[in-house]
């Protein structure tokens, strides 16, 4: 069974401005998901209906098998929310405001947790700082501290590296890991697409309110992945010759390189029938290279696909 299911989510502000549209998705528990958009949409819309933060209009959302909107203290119970505001008690030190959000949820105190938090999150050294003389980045990490204080099972991370510097970045991503690990189920959107393309075990792209895409990463860059050859030659080539006519290639503007692109799921015979036309052409290179599409490319062509 799915740890989130959405079923038939659509969600209509005051408005009029349509946010979702017919969304169904389910993540698995313990898997990375990321959720990949242009700004507007729909992305941090559909996080906070399922964290009980935005009402939707029609459909269902369960979050451990208990409905968001119905159970909401036991799916709320279940979730932590990291989200892209910083907004916190800015006169708070920081092992009081996690210390806080445990106890909001009814839970215990325990000390020993909240101090391998804030190790783990590089915020052991902050812990009697007041939030206001922190960093926009140890904000951010505060944020996860607070997130992560009543234990959930489920991980939402709504833009999570804005405003944090690369060192920063690495040990987040270094947490998120270790937290899949220990079997939580990490949901991501991010503008950092190469961090997704690194993390997440599946991608889902929306665009306008809708899911255009579900896919694990590797089907995802299978399916609609390009690889391209590239030679290079000592000597400008002054025009494409006639050999190559059938197959998609171009030329540099210094006319010293040639690119031939071709789809991932290619068994091959292409590429050899191209580097056969290449030498029957006469065309002597000097080098050769190949270059695959990134998750990014894969993304920008999607939605551009879609506008």
């Amino acid at each position: 069974m799915p740890i989130i299911s959405i079923r038939d989510l659509t969600k209509t502000y005051d408005s009029g401005f349509e946010a979702l549209k017919s969304i169904n998705l389910d993540i698995e528990a313990g898997e990375i998901f990321a959720l990949l958009g242009p700004n507007g949409a729909g992305k941090t819309t559909l996080i906070n209906i399922i964290c009980g933060i935005v009402r939707p209009g029609t459909g269902h959302v369960t979050a451990g098998g208990h409905d968001v909107i119905r159970d909401y203290r036991a799916a709320r119970a279940l979730i932590g929310l990291v989200p892209q505001e910083l907004a916190t008690d800015m006169f708070e030190s920081v092992w009081d405001t996690v210390s806080f959000s445990r106890g909001l949820f009814g839970k215990p105190k325990n000390p020993a947790y909240i101090e391998k938090i804030l190790k783990d999150l590089s915020l052991w050294d902050k812990k009697d700082n007041r939030i206001r003389t922190l960093s926009g980045g140890m904000k951010r990490r505060v944020l996860i501290a607070k997130a992560l204080s009543h234990e959930p099972r489920i991980l939402f991370l709504d833009e999570p590296s804005a405003g944090v510097d690369v060192e920063l970045r690495r040990d987040m991503w270094a947490m998120v890991r270790s937290l899949r690990d220990a079997g939580v189920t990490i949901i991501l959107t991010t503008h950092y697409i190469e961090e997704a393309e690194e993390m997440a075990d599946r991608v889902g792209v929306i665009n306008k309110g809708e899911i255009i895409l579900v896919e694990t990463k590797a089907a995802l860059m299978q399916k609609l992945g390009k690889k391209q050859l590239k030679l290079f030659f000592d000597a400008p080539v002054l025009q494409i010759p006639a050999a190559l006519a059938a197959y998609p290639v171009e030329l540099s503007d210094d006319r010293k390189s040639l690119t031939y692109t071709y789809d991932v799921k290619s068994d091959g015979a292409g590429v050899a029938g191209f580097l056969d036309a290449i030498g029957h052409a006469g065309l002597a290179f000097r080098d050769i290279q190949t270059v695959q599409s990134s998750l990014e490319d894969i993304f920008v062509d999607l939605v551009k696909a879609r506008t």
